[in-house]
């Protein structure tokens, strides 16, 4: 019995151990069999990938695709533009190195054209109506590039028709305190008047004109400006130099909004409801019409009248005087007139978005974009075909490892060809209207790469503060172009700025304007932006921009010869770019900094206590909200630091890392405004907005205090306290959306 016993103890106990390392093994190997989502999901960006990805741009690839993008001048809707479009639908659903999916978005748009068959003129023209000279109408030719007969007329897009006469005047740049300065001197009612690029936008040069009695306008680059003085073209400007030559003309879109201007707040299709077209705001309510530098000496070195002052003069040997008004009865112009002659007209033209795509695996509904306008003036080989090619040989890389199976993005990426920016960032503007709530929703950041390469000096970068970290870090990582250091380091010697938090770093710039497809992104939406180049060294050139900006001499032969010969700045810029691109796309945690934003928001804060904080408190308006709320925004991030560095992010769950992710792609958002600048179109970031005051500081109190003190109204002083209030319970509200959920 006892026997019996024994062996059914023994015998029960080793069917327990077994059923125990079986279960222990059991369960463990089915813990360690875990569905295949969960390793999806944990993944960070891959360090090789990104060195293959960078190793695999190719600078030859780059140069052959600005070589096809500018056989044909492509001005927005012309049949060259088609060509681009067709070109970029080609390439992005190529079977083997295309996008999961390419497509146009098309839209409805006002435009602006000269009328080929009545070219616009500006003539000088005497007593008996006898024209004693006449401004070129077509830029000389040095290369079959100018000959082509789609290369466009120089001429002001926007500018209403009409043949205004009158005297001459010299206005400088056009700003308004030009014109005021100017009157104090001169009758200018009934004048025309000339100003060089630069100071004031080129609409405003119209717009600041016409109040004071101007009833035309004349508009040329000064060689100074953007030629450091050469004008001859036998041996000093293209094609012998990168600098413009004599009858080089800027052409532009003379327009003060941006997006389509019959529809705005509405994507222009179809059937969209259009303003009537005398209701559109911001374009010259005057005629314009630039002219080369050439036709501009002949009529600035004839002017009568007192001499300008000193920092109105430019590079032409002779004095630059106001105008009598008119010239000097000692130049053969004695007591002539000018005369514009212009017959742009208004049209309703169809212009086309190209779109492409890269699925995402893990989150689809999250959006990286990266984009660039694809329309030039002319032949447009730096702006922005530089860009174009830049894009067209990222996702060339990118398709091909998709297609091969070797990469496939966390989130998705979507890649914009934007059409009719030069007529005021129209494509990205209309897109972001026709997707406001989805792009609003779901969009972690958007990544603008326009004129790829001014020049081969240096990256230069702008963006919001918390984009700065990605951007050091990939630039660390890319080689600069014909150098032996990293685009970094050399970036660091071009444009630096001390950092409380990380010491001596390059600088990166704010994107306060709309000067390309950004502006919708940033100010309309605030999606988190960037703009991303390579630059001249400024300290060898006083250049504004390239000397070739929107003339027909911005060709593939400029480009190859004189902007970047070997493309290698391009090489490098698409390297940077790129590895940005794969860093937002593919990070488990977005790789976005709140405390190099608080940063941002101190030194702004600083600034305005500098200058406003006595005058305020004199008018009975405190400052302290605005203080303790940059004070909590700074605690905020710093919390959301500390939670992102202290947590085992890689054994988070993911809807904790979908939780910290959204803070950081919504923070831009929390900034937004729609009542803040009910003057300012389109522009909600109070933060970034555009401000005429000139102060680095806020825009909306700068402006604000700027105008009060001009005026000295109490009504204006309110507006102060109402933009610091705006400010203040702005800055709060972001600081709470970085803070714990409750």
């Amino acid at each position: 019995m006892i026997k019996q016993v024994l062996i059914s103890i023994v015998f029960g106990a080793a069917v327990l151990t077994v059923g125990i390392l079986i279960g222990h093994f059991g369960i463990t190997k089915s813990g360690s069999s875990s569905p295949s989502w969960v390793k999806d999901v944990a993944k960070d960006v891959d360090e090789d990938f990104v060195e293959k990805f960078m190793s695999t741009v190719d600078n030859i690839q780059i140069q052959e695709n600005l070589r096809e993008l500018t056989k044909v001048p492509h001005m927005a809707t012309t049949a060259g533009d088609e060509e681009t479009v067709n070109l970029m639908l080609k390439r992005w659903q190529d079977p083997s190195t295309g996008l999961d999916q390419a497509w146009r978005e098309e839209y409805l748009v006002h435009l602006s054209f000269p009328d080929p068959k009545n070219p616009n003129k500006v003539t000088v023209v005497s007593p008996s109506d006898t024209v004693l000279h006449t401004a070129r109408e077509k830029e000389k030719s040095y290369t079959p590039d100018q000959d082509d007969p789609e290369v466009v007329q120089p001429y002001a897009a926007y500018s209403p028709p009409g043949h205004p006469q009158g005297k001459l005047v010299y206005a400088n740049q056009g700003k308004p305190g030009d014109y005021q300065k100017l009157n104090e001197t001169v009758d200018l009612r009934g004048t025309i008047a000339i100003t060089r690029y630069g100071g004031a936008g080129r609409a405003a040069k119209a717009i600041n004109a016409a109040p004071y009695g101007v009833i035309g306008v004349l508009v040329y680059t000064d060689p100074l400006d953007i030629n450091d003085g050469l004008m001859s073209d036998v041996n000093e400007t293209y094609p012998h130099s990168w600098y413009m030559p004599p009858s080089g003309v800027e052409r532009g879109s003379f327009n003060t909004h941006y997006g389509d201007m019959r529809t705005p707040y509405l994507a222009a299709k179809d059937e969209t409801y259009r303003i009537p077209v005398e209701d559109i705001t911001g374009i010259p309510p005057i005629p314009i019409q630039p002219i080369g530098f050439e036709d501009a000496y002949i009529l600035i070195c004839a002017l009568g009248g007192e001499a300008a002052p000193s920092v109105w003069q430019g590079a032409f040997n002779c004095t630059y005087n106001f105008g009598g008004p008119g010239f000097t009865n000692t130049s053969a112009f004695n007591n002539s007139d000018v005369r514009l002659d212009i017959f742009n007209n208004n049209v309703l033209k169809n212009s086309s978005n190209v779109m492409g795509i890269i699925r995402g695996s893990v989150e689809p509904d999250r959006y990286v974009i990266y984009g660039n306008h694809r329309d030039s003036w002319v032949h447009g080989a730096i702006d922005p075909s530089s860009g174009t090619s830049v894009m067209l040989e990222i996702t060339r890389v990118l398709g091909q490892m998709v297609k091969q199976g070797l990469w496939r993005p966390r989130r998705s990426i979507i890649f914009g060809s934007w059409g009719a920016e030069e007529f005021g960032l129209i494509g990205s503007a209309e897109y972001t209207e026709q997707y406001f709530a989805k792009l609003s929703e779901r969009t972690i950041a958007y990544i603008n790469v326009d004129i790829a390469v001014f020049a081969n000096a240096s990256l230069r970068a702008s963006g919001m503060p918390s984009v700065q970290n990605v951007l050091f870090k990939a630039a660390k990582q890319v080689k600069a172009a014909g150098l032996d250091t990293s685009v970094y380091d050399n970036w660091i010697q071009y444009f630096n700025r001390t950092s409380p938090a990380h010491g001596i770093i390059p600088r990166v710039g704010y994107l306060t304007g709309a000067g390309s497809d950004y502006a919708a992104f940033v100010h309309y939406l605030g999606i988190t932006s960037m703009d991303i180049s390579y630059i001249y060294d400024r300290s060898k050139t006083k250049a504004r921009i390239y000397p070739a900006y929107h003339t027909a001499y911005d060709t593939f032969d400029y480009a190859s010869k004189y902007i970047d010969p070997g493309f290698v700045s391009h090489q490098a810029v698409a390297r940077t770019a790129g590895n940005v691109l794969i860093r937002l796309a593919d990070s488990l945690v977005l790789p976005l900094n709140c405390s190099d934003y608080a940063e941002s928001l101190e030194d702004y804060l600083k600034t305005a206590v500098r200058l406003y904080e006595d005058k305020l408190q004199a008018k009975g308006i405190s400052m302290e909200p605005l203080k303790r709320a940059v004070a909590n925004f700074r605690s905020a991030a710093t919390h959301l630091d500390q939670v992102i560095l202290t947590s085992d992010l890689v054994n988070e769950t993911p809807m904790t890392i979908r939780r910290i992710n959204d803070q950081l792609m919504l923070l831009d958002r929390a900034f937004l405004d729609p009542l803040a600048f009910p003057d300012k179109y389109a522009y909600r970031h109070v933060i970034w907005a555009s401000s005429s005051a000139g102060k680095q500081t806020f825009p909306g109190l700068a402006d604000a205090y700027a105008n009060a003190e001009l005026t000295g109204q109490p009504r204006d002083w309110d507006k102060v306290h109402y933009h610091l209030s705006v400010l203040s319970q702005a800055i709060e509200g972001a600081a709470n959306t970085l803070v714990d959920v409750i």
